[in-house]
């Protein structure tokens, strides 16, 4: 079962309620050690000194920020410590803001918030009110000597924090050379009309369970088919795609569309449903419907009024 990583209370204006955070994300990888392949034992890692080439003790490695010149400012644990921001047992909720006003390069880690046995209805009453205001709270916590920026959003009732990295951290994208190239392109209509049609062909309601870490799971599989006795030796690496082929996008969106369409019918629940087209459709439908019914119960109510009216008379 797993174990809460932190514990405290969740703080807006002048309510307090007790939770705990769990990790809500188990990555899965698979880890390799680096081994002498001459004698197949594992091999360590030495901290040495770059200037004699000699072992360092770990009671004498101190932290160093290397300046411009090349030359090392040393900071001490005890310096860092008293730097250290409180270790409050809070998270404090800074504001509530729209769930679509925040960029998704923003998230960091995500956790359960759980809620304590003696003040879950607060925590119920809390995530409730944000999921009918569509809201996300933004905070800021403490959690093992370091301050986080996070947003807490309700899901299905409960409330999930997710850590967020600072703006200073998002890298800036004109630092980053090649967009500029996008500003002389003009798009042909027939061309965004027929892409346009392609994300039409693919869209589909996300179903996180659809997708699956193939490459993790080969991996996996190699490994068993090697400790069996096996070789790799029938493993072919892909053939990289050639660069220099001049693409004719049309015919490219084209190609891309019928072969949408042909994989949708193969895998019609692949689609997650309806497009947005025929979902048009249907509300379209339904609309008419709801109008039909609404007329056909104000031509009831107008005929029996008639009637009162007629036997009054």
């Amino acid at each position: 079962m797993p174990r809460a990583i932190w514990s405290g209370s969740i703080s807006f204006g002048l309510v307090n309620i007790p939770v705990k955070l769990y990790s809500a994300v188990s990555r899965k990888t698979v880890r390799f050690n680096q081994i002498d392949s001459a004698t197949g034992s594992r091999v360590k890692q030495k901290r040495v000194s770059a200037e004699t080439g000699d072992e360092v003790p770990y009671e004498q490695i101190v932290k160093g920020y290397e300046l411009p010149s090349g030359d090392y400012v040393l900071i001490t644990d005890d310096e860092i410590a008293a730097l250290d921001p409180e270790a409050v047992r809070t998270i404090d909720i800074d504001e509530f803001v729209d769930l679509a006003d925040i960029d998704p390069m923003f998230y960091d880690n995500a956790y359960h918030l759980v809620p304590d046995e003696q003040t879950a209805k607060p925590y119920k009453l809390l995530a409730t009110a944000m999921e009918e205001a569509g809201k996300v709270g933004i905070c800021h916590f403490v959690m093992r000597s370091k301050q986080y920026l996070a947003a807490v959003r309700p899901v299905d009732g409960r409330l999930v924090l997710s850590t967020m990295v600072y703006a200073d951290e998002i890298v800036d994208h004109t630092e980053i050379g090649g967009f500029d190239l996008l500003a002389d392109i003009e798009i042909d209509e027939k061309e965004q009309a027929m892409a346009e049609q392609l994300i039409a062909t693919l869209d589909a309601t996300f179903d996180p369970a659809r997708h699956e870490d193939t490459y993790r799971q080969a991996v996996l599989e190699l490994i068993d088919r090697k400790a069996a006795g096996e070789t790799g030796d029938d493993l072919v690496p892909a053939a990289a795609p050639s660069s220099d082929k001049v693409i004719d996008l049309m015919a490219a969106l084209e190609a891309s569309v019928k072969e949408a369409k042909k994989a949708r019918g193969r895998h019609p629940a692949a689609g997650g449903g309806t497009t947005k087209r025929a979902a048009k459709g249907k509300a379209k439908a339904a609309k008419k419907s709801r109008a039909k019914k609404s007329a056909a119960k104000s031509t009831k109510k107008a005929a029996k009024k008639a009637a009162r009216v007629r036997k009054s008379a």
